[in-house]
């Protein structure tokens, strides 16, 4: 079992004025799912037509995690996998890619969570799951690494936590810890109605939490859920219904096109990086762990729209070369290959 942390300085505590961390080490902590993708050798088929499934970790708040970590960042993933090989493999995948594990805990009751992913031939995904309960689902709140949670810059989660008990009241109880300590909470819902028991239940779970979080990020096909069927497109929808007061940054992905961005002050549009994609899973996740990079060392970035605007085409390059391989983790880039990348499509602009 691998669940050493990673070293460091985490333990500077130090808070400003507005609920954020000033001397705190740039720590992003992801709570949430891992689980086991199994992604079809050929695209274009149905799970029943395909020849074979390469095994790929996955799992957003873990894919977010891997990506802050594979770009120089400081991160920590807290999760509940099971006490078999599937779960020690993820374990060991986080400290391989240097992510401070030491919040994940096993189940020995329960397995480590499947998906199968069938990739159509535009590289869109189609999911069905094993969790029946699967090992994440389990997590209690007297499992919680209390310290870990404290040390974060920024706290990451999703809304698949949000399904079942007892993960729920763990989720819950570490965001409360989370902003007492000063963290910044970030949420991307990451919708997955085949989870959820219905959905009215996901629209009403989903928003329990909205008016807490810091930074949002969404999608547009979130958008038209949460808002019953409005334009997804429309900044009046985006500002009235989503844009709570106490949020300082929420944003819009939008695939191959980039990305929009608003804030108290302005509001705007980051074009995205046009690639050939080969499999989506993970894009959404780079794109956050991207931008939670970034923010996690410059806090500032929430009062300044040029250096905003950079940061989001860093997170825009980071989603695109995510969807030209396979897999979630084993995609995401290192802060060489995006910077090479990105020096690339500026000099051919």
């Amino acid at each position: 079992m691998a669940q050493n942390p990673i070293s460091g300085d985490l333990n500077n505590l130090s808070l400003n004025g507005n609920g954020g961390s000033i001397n705190k080490s740039p720590l992003v902590v992801c709570f949430g799912e891992m689980l086991i993708d199994f992604v079809p050798t050929v695209n274009g088929v149905s799970l029943a037509e395909a020849p074979s499934f390469k095994k790929a970790p996955g799992g957003a708040p873990a894919n977010v995690a891997v990506c802050i970590a594979k770009l120089g960042g400081s991160s920590a993933f807290i999760g509940k996998v099971g006490e078999d090989e599937f779960g020690f493999m993820l374990a060991n995948i986080l400290k391989e890619n240097n992510v401070n594990n030491s919040g994940v805990r096993f189940d020995p009751c329960a397995r480590t969570a499947l998906a199968f992913v069938t990739l159509r031939d535009d590289g869109e995904r189609e999911f069905l799951f094993f969790r029946n309960p699967s090992a994440d689902m389990l997590f209690k709140e007297s499992e919680l690494d209390v310290n870990l949670v404290k040390k974060a810059a920024i706290f990451h989660y999703g809304s698949i936590s949000l399904i079942e008990e007892p993960c729920r009241s763990t989720h819950l109880a570490a965001m409360e810890i989370a902003k007492k300590a000063g963290s910044l909470l970030s949420y991307d819902p990451n919708l997955r109605l085949p989870l959820w028991p219905s959905e009215d239940a996901a629209r009403t779970e989903i928003m329990s939490i909205w008016n807490q979080a810091d930074i949002i990020k969404i999608s547009e096909d979130e958008i038209s859920f949460l808002t019953e069927g409005d334009d997804p497109y429309d900044d009046n929808v985006v500002m009235t219904k989503l844009f709570h007061p106490n949020l300082r940054l929420l944003l819009v992905s939008e695939g191959k096109a980039g990305c929009r961005y608003y804030t108290k002050h302005f509001k705007g549009r980051v074009s995205g990086v046009k690639v050939k994609p080969v499999d989506t899973t993970g894009a959404g996740d780079a794109f956050v762990g991207a931008i939670l990079y970034r923010l996690a060392s410059d806090l500032n970035l929430f009062q300044d729209e040029n250096r905003l605007r950079e940061a989001l085409f860093f997170a825009n390059a980071c989603g695109a070369l995510t969807v030209t391989e396979k897999g979630a983790i084993p995609a995401l880039p290192t802060k060489e290959a995006l910077e090479n990348f990105m020096a690339e499509e500026t000099k051919n602009e």
